[in-house]
């Protein structure tokens, strides 16, 4: 076939495509009136995961399923808004990675709200003004977020889905290396970069300055002689700053899970995680009294964090993640046996286990 007649069919391809893809419309208009009659929730992170498999099993290529699953999630994201727009609430402003990494997840269809701290994600999750949140919870160099998980111990919120996501940083200005006077970012972005920063800036002392986001370090930066920023090259783009390091992080496989919060959490997968938060006596084997229950169950621990409580001295609040949904039988015979040996144990949420980095 020439070039002009093999143009004509995928002509005639997109043509058959647009259709199809309004009939899933129509199908899915119908699926928000049903959900609006018992108030269910639009975004459904268990029918999510069943849609991403079952594309997988039915791609016989060539398009690779990363491909797919990128039209998908926007194909999601404007399904979202013929049920009902969702908003989504995350570290702001523009161009932070937590704004990537929502972007990433639930597309450009849907409502972002940009807000100055974790703490007012869950707040606006809580109170109903957005239906999810995306927060930043650990790091592979940096470790937890410590703002996210003393949230996690204050709020009611549930985690309904997590987003793994590879993250790159840049040094931000619009000056030369230099004159560069102060850096401005995040605390765990210092972290992940203590050793590039270190050897760069070991004649110039006190020059780390810490904010709420790294895309409000670039925007610090923008706008003040001598300053530079450590974020995205979104960020770079968003607020006119000139790239002037690439990829200055110590590890170059630094990763950045991120948890999805939401009223509620997920419906079980067959593939998810439990993530609990438990108290124990300020006595000897509390906490390994508490994993001996675990391993008898045959459940694996993914991830532990303490925090100290601020209602006791001495007193820490220890959240994990186990692999296992709470209604599993073994998962809820566990945190019941757990529980003996706890002051306080509760579920923070089961969600479906991230099985691809987006």
């Amino acid at each position: 076939m020439s070039l002009e007649e093999l143009r004509k069919e995928i002509n005639e391809l997109d043509r058959k495509l647009v259709e199809l893809l309004n009939e899933r419309a129509r199908v899915v208009v119908e699926i928000g009136k049903l959900k609006s009659q018992d108030d269910s929730a639009i975004y459904a992170p268990d029918r999510e995961k069943d849609v991403f498999a079952r594309l997988a099993e039915a791609n016989k290529g060539p398009l690779p399923d990363k491909c797919l699953a990128a039209i998908w999630r926007e194909l999601m994201s404007g399904s979202f808004v013929l049920e009902r727009p969702l908003r989504i609430g995350y570290l702001g402003p523009e161009g932070s990675y937590s704004h990537t990494a929502a972007l990433l997840k639930f597309g450009q269809s849907v409502e972002y709200e940009s807000l100055a701290g974790i703490t007012s994600i869950f707040d606006e999750v809580t109170k109903g003004h957005c239906d999810l949140g995306v927060v930043p919870i650990e790091n592979t160099t940096g470790g937890g977020v410590i703002e996210t998980l003393d949230a996690l111990i204050e709020s009611n919120v549930k985690i309904c889905s997590e987003v793994v996501m590879a993250i790159h940083h840049n040094l931000l200005a619009n000056c030369s290396l230099n004159e560069i006077k102060k850096i401005y970012s995040k605390p765990e972005i210092f972290v992940q970069c203590r050793n590039w920063l270190s050897a760069t800036f070991k004649d110039r002392e006190d020059t780390t300055v810490a904010v709420a986001s790294s895309a409000r370090a670039a925007q610090i930066a923008s706008q003040e002689a001598g300053a530079a920023a450590i974020g995205s090259v979104v960020a770079a783009e968003l607020y006119g700053l000139g790239i002037v390091c690439e990829k200055i992080e110590d590890i170059t496989s630094n990763i950045t899970r991120f948890l999805v919060v939401s009223q509620e959490d997920a419906k079980p997968t067959g593939e998810d995680k439990t993530a609990i938060m438990f108290s124990t006596a300020h006595k000897v084997g509390a906490l390994a009294d508490v994993l001996d229950v675990l391993r008898t169950y045959n459940i694996n621990l993914t991830n532990i964090e303490s925090r100290p409580s601020k209602k006791r001295q001495w007193e820490y609040y220890f959240l994990m993640d186990i692999l296992g949904h709470r209604t599993d039988e073994n998962v809820q015979n566990a945190l019941e046996e757990a529980g003996k040996h706890c002051l306080q144990l509760s579920i923070l949420g089961s969600f479906p286990k991230a099985t691809e980095m987006l």
